[in-house]
Parts: structure tokens; sequence; C-alpha cells
């Protein structure tokens, strides 16, 4: 059984990946793997010396193409249980982020086998448990942060 939990922060040495939500003119940004017939939003494991900033905006370009983007943090997630990323199960954690992407390279240079645009979320997820968390809260941030816009322009 898989557990994800969100936090404002974390200490910066326990970041271990960087998950990127992303969007294209109002459409939904996921990733195909060669070896898998299923979703992911693009992501990876941080390298060593690597801001952990930096591994979103590596991974985001290296899974999708992205060439141009504004990219920003939305919260800290962890995950607790074994799955193919973590044979002990321990608690993980990762940086979650958005990506607004305004330009593609047209050439994938990664373990992706294509990029797909779409008007809905997928319904086929690599890690179903993990990435529909991590839709979700990015969903209610926005919802929130949208709400708040509205607020401050009354």
């Amino acid at each position: 059984m898989l557990e994800v939990k969100f936090y404002d922060t974390v200490d910066d040495s326990l970041l271990k990946f960087a998950v990127i939500i992303s969007q294209s003119n109002g459409k939904w940004v996921f990733c195909k793997h060669k070896e898998r017939d299923t979703y992911e939003a693009p992501g990876g494991h941080r390298e060593v010396g690597e801001d952990i900033l930096e591994t979103a905006k590596r991974e985001l370009q290296e899974e999708t193409g992205a060439i141009q983007f504004d990219i920003n943090p939305i919260c800290v997630y962890s995950v607790t249980g074994k799955n193919s990323v973590n044979e002990t199960g321990e608690e993980t954690f990762g940086l979650l982020c958005f990506a607004e992407i305004t330009e593609f390279a047209g050439k994938l240079e990664s373990e992706m086998k294509k990029v797909e645009l779409m008007d809905e979320l997928p319904q086929n997820w690599t890690y179903p448990l993990i990435q529909s968390k991590l839709i979700e809260k990015y969903l209610q941030i926005e919802t929130q942060s949208y709400s708040q816009i509205q607020l401050a322009a009354k």
C-alpha cells in the first residue's frame, strides 16, 4: 500500500525526485515510456550536486523536448511504501512543480517514446496511486490560487 503525503517544505537534502505537471496551450502534457504503454508526468531522480529545480528543468527538457517554458515549484510530496523505484518502502521525498511549455524541440533524447498533448487527463497511469494524487494536489492548489486572485480583484 502506497501513501502519498504533502508538505510545504522539507530539508533540501531529502529531496530525491522532481515531478513536473505540465501544460501547453491549455492541454496537459504527458509522456509515454518506450517500455510501457501507460502515461506519466515528466520527472526523475536528482543527480549528485544538482539543485532540485535544476533536476526538474533537466527532466522536463529530456522527457518532453521542451525548450521554452516557465517552471515553478508547487510543494513537496512524499511516497511511503515499496514500488518500482523504492525497494525499502521508506518515505522518499520529491518536489512537485508545474510548467507551462511554450515551445518544443520536436525531438526526444530520452527513454520516452512520445509526448502527447491531451484535453483530458489520461486514465492509464504508469504510477496510478502516486500520479493521481499529485495531479489532484496541483488542481486543488491551482483552484485556491485562482480563488485568491478573484478575491484580490474584488
